[in-house]
């Protein structure tokens, strides 16, 4: 089982330096990757707006902060957990990842999602109504860039006609795209187009039936479900005191890794933003805590 981490945007307040320093740590520690979220905007409460975090938590870009942690590191795989691809404009994406494909040598996995704020694609003026459908064929859209040579896409959202984009990337169209979200689309997208699965903020028992879902499903469109891999991170993001304690106890994260990995999941991935909220207050701090999980969970499950 591979192990990413969560990057958490809180580094920022101790400047860049330290940022790099602590994605350097990371992947000195021997983890297999590092994950970026992405929001762009939060939205402050209203009546009539759904939020989840405070307007006032800090987040670094999520392709720009990938790009400064690609140029100080070399082995460590890099990903969006997840780009919320329809609030963005997709021949976009397309040309920032594979960039960023470029000049990492090869280390993107490019998780998307749908999102969930409506406020946030107001802000970008994108439509949040057609979100899922536009994430469908922008998916599309991504790979007949990736492949290089003349590009023809017609769609029902995007169209590119006579088009080229190179350098064509490492990985180019091979570039891994996995889907998060456990709505009956994401998991027939996941089964239809993508090659893996993102999941949080589910149940074990969720999981598992999302799991057996998506096989069935890639079955259907003729796919070999081996083919498609799976994801779990460790924990949720905490929600109360009590799940906030979770990354400050050593035993607690060895005995749920033991567990993700019986569940058969190729990935987990650990949320330094929340290790930061157990007491891990500061970039050093972080790094040491990051460094004794990375070894209870190695000794648990290797």
């Amino acid at each position: 089982m591979k192990i990413a981490v969560d990057f958490p945007s809180v580094a920022y307040r101790e400047g860049p330096q330290q940022v790099l320093a602590l994605a350097s740590a990371i992947e000195q520690i021997g983890y297999d990757e590092i994950a970026a979220f992405d929001h762009v905007v939060m939205g402050y409460p209203s009546q009539d707006r759904r939020t989840i975090y405070p307007a006032e938590m800090p987040i670094l870009e999520a392709l720009m902060l990938l790009a400064n942690i690609a140029a100080v590191t070399s082995k460590v795989s890099l990903s969006t957990e997840v780009l919320v691809l329809p609030q963005r404009q997709p021949v976009l994406v397309a040309k920032q990842i594979s960039t960023l494909d470029t000049l990492s040598q090869g280390r993107v996995r490019l998780g998307v999602g749908v999102g969930w704020q409506d406020s946030e694609y107001d802000a970008l003026e994108e439509d949040f109504s057609t979100r899922g459908k536009r994430m469908d064929e922008a998916i599309d859209l991504l790979r007949s860039y990736w492949q290089g040579g003349r590009i023809e896409f017609r769609g029902n959202y995007y169209d590119s006609h006579d088009m080229g984009m190179e350098p064509v990337s490492p990985q180019g169209v091979k570039i891994p795209i996995w889907v998060g979200g456990e709505s009956p689309a994401a998991l027939r997208r996941t089964a239809q187009k993508a090659d893996g699965w993102m999941a949080s903020g589910v149940t074990d028992e969720q999981a598992l039936l999302c799991v057996t879902d998506i096989q069935r499903l890639a079955e259907e469109f003729g796919r070999d479900p081996a083919e498609i891999g799976f994801q779990l991170m460790l924990q949720p993001p905490p929600r109360s005191d009590a799940d906030k304690l979770f990354y400050a106890n050593l035993d607690a994260i060895a005995e749920r890794a033991a567990v993700v990995n019986a569940m058969g999941f190729d990935w987990t991935s650990v949320n330094a933003t929340a290790v930061f909220q157990a007491g891990a207050r500061s970039v050093d701090a972080m790094i040491e805590q990051l460094e004794a999980i990375h070894a209870r969970i190695r000794t648990e499950v290797d």
